[in-house]
């Protein structure tokens, strides 16, 4: 196959060129190894290859050093005995056209989405929530979807919350789904959401997807980097969080493409077990679900982790190209994790995958591909190609640089705050507070009660007296049948999206 239809890095044991066809690179791939072996390097080398191929990507950048990749490298020592050793590798050392994002608006261009858009099912699970505080939840979603009300912010959903526990009737038939406990725990989640900065995340200008679909000038893909180095340490669910929902909105967005000749996307998820840990049963299976799927749109997801034991096995069988740096192996468990690791690949003949697991040194890794029937190819002993781009993060200067170079420039930059949720409802509360009736006109009526009047408090109590009899059974009753009910309108929404039913705004 000519070497534009594949992207390369790196050689085998005889010299020989090693990649993956570019039709193939939807297939999603995985980078894993033990810290120190090389997965930031390989994954910077993966980058270069798909911008130069013309397909954009968005990648996490834990450590703070993939966005050397906007600097020119310099190779020298061991990188440049690499490059020598690669006679084949037309090695040229340049700057990669990357924008850079950043959830606190610090370091990059401003990440923002809005509460409607990640919808209830993925702001669950970031705040971790009971079943019957999910069911909360959802019924909030479900009147601001019903009134108009946009939830945009954190502060929208706690005015919402306020105001359904002030006005049950207006939950109407899924009352009983909406009780003040839960209501207090939501409220109690959102503050520690917000304590661990995850506020920023939330409002508008909210990210557009074509942003990060557009090549250069000259036909590379744009790399876009989320500086992630604060989050994955101080609130990994947010971090996770964020990506499940770029993953999501990409795959209800994105038009069927069939067979094409290039990925329009390459995604790579660094930390990925964080994707998957203390993950809801029902969000993990639509996770799953548009891993498979979203190939036919044209987005590859690459992982990045220590060892694929941290990937369902259901999203483990979706992974075209593995690249498995070295793993250590010190007890009982860790050689069965070994085992089952060399067991993945298809064997070659040339050498015992076990063995050579623990032997690989840095740069070094086992690589198994797809071959062009789509069935895997024999493992090969693979040194990675050394990058392009710097090996190494950017200056504070080069950062600054690079951001007011962004052709993003201003777009996301200034928080918008426009009428919401908060807005529509704090007026709404000043109206009725205007309008409530003086406390004397009120006592001066209730003085003198007429023949009427008696009547109808009479009737009250005893309505009161024969409903207190019924109330236990009466609750059970209309708690089961609405939750039956909202469960059946759940899943009819979960068939078209990880995110659940929502509008869009």
């Amino acid at each position: 196959m000519p070497a534009a239809e594949q992207f390369v890095f790196g050689a085998d044991l005889k010299g020989e060129p090693v990649g993956q066809a570019l039709r193939l690179a939807n297939r999603h791939g995985l980078i894993a190894g033990a810290t120190g072996t090389g997965k930031t390097v390989t994954l910077q080398r993966l980058v270069e290859c798909f911008s130069d191929a013309g397909v954009a990507v968005f990648a996490a950048d834990i450590k703070g050093d993939l966005c050397g990749l906007g600097a020119a490298g310099n190779p020298s020592g061991k990188i440049a005995e690499r490059i020598a050793s690669m006679p084949w590798l037309n090695h040229s050392p340049q700057a990669y056209p990357v924008t850079l994002w950043d959830v606190d608006g610090k370091s990059g261009h401003p990440l923002r989405t809005t509460l409607s858009e990640m919808g209830p099912l993925l702001l669950g699970s970031l705040l971790e929530l009971t079943d019957s505080q999910q069911a909360s939840l959802y019924a909030a979603f479900k009147v601001a979807d019903r009134e108009g009300l946009l939830l945009l912010d954190i502060k929208d959903l706690k005015a919402l919350l306020a105001h359904l526990k002030d006005n049950p009737e207006v939950l109407g038939q899924d009352g009983a789904l909406f009780t003040n406990t839960s209501s207090q725990a939501l409220l109690r989640r959102l503050s520690a959401l917000e304590q661990q900065g995850a506020e920023a995340l939330f409002g508008e200008p909210a990210l557009q997807l074509e942003d990060i679909l557009q090549s250069t000038a000259d036909g590379k893909g744009r790399v876009h980097l989320m500086d992630a180095s604060r989050l994955v340490h101080e609130a990994p669910k947010v971090y996770a969080t964020f990506l499940l929902w770029l993953l999501a909105e990409l795959f209800e967005q994105l038009p069927e493409r069939g067979d094409a000749d290039k990925p329009v996307l390459a995604l790579f998820f660094d930390e990925a077990h964080l994707l998957f840990a203390d993950t809801p049963k029902a969000l993990q299976e639509r996770l799953e679900q548009v891993v498979r799927l979203i190939r036919s749109k044209g987005v590859g997801v690459y992982f990045v982790t220590q060892s694929p034991a941290d990937l369902p096995d259901d999203v483990l069988a979706q992974l075209g190209l593995r690249i498995q740096h070295g793993l250590r192996a010190f007890t009982a468990k860790e050689q069965k994790s070994l085992r089952a690791v060399a067991d993945g690949f298809r064997p070659n003949p040339d050498f015992d995958t076990l063995g050579v697991l623990t032997e690989l040194g840095i740069g070094e890794a086992l690589v198994s591909t797809m071959e062009e029937k789509g069935t895997p190819a024999m493992v090969r002993r693979v040194a990675i190609a050394p990058p392009q781009s710097r090996v190494g993060p950017l200056n504070e200067g080069e950062r600054a640089a690079l951001i007011t170079q962004s052709p993003l420039l201003g777009r996301y930059d200034k928080p918008i705050d426009r009428e919401s949720a908060y807005e529509i409802l704090t007026q709404r509360a000043s109206e009725a507070k205007v309008q409530e009736p003086e406390p004397g006109a009120t006592a001066e009526k209730s003085a003198a009660p007429g023949k009427g009047e008696k009547a109808e408090k009479g009737f009250a109590d005893v309505a009161s007296e024969l409903l207190d009899g019924f109330a236990s059974q009466a609750m059970k009753t209309a708690v089961r049948q609405a939750a039956n009910q909202f469960g059946r309108e759940l899943v009819r929404g979960f068939m078209g999206s990880l995110l659940g039913t929502r509008k869009k705004r």
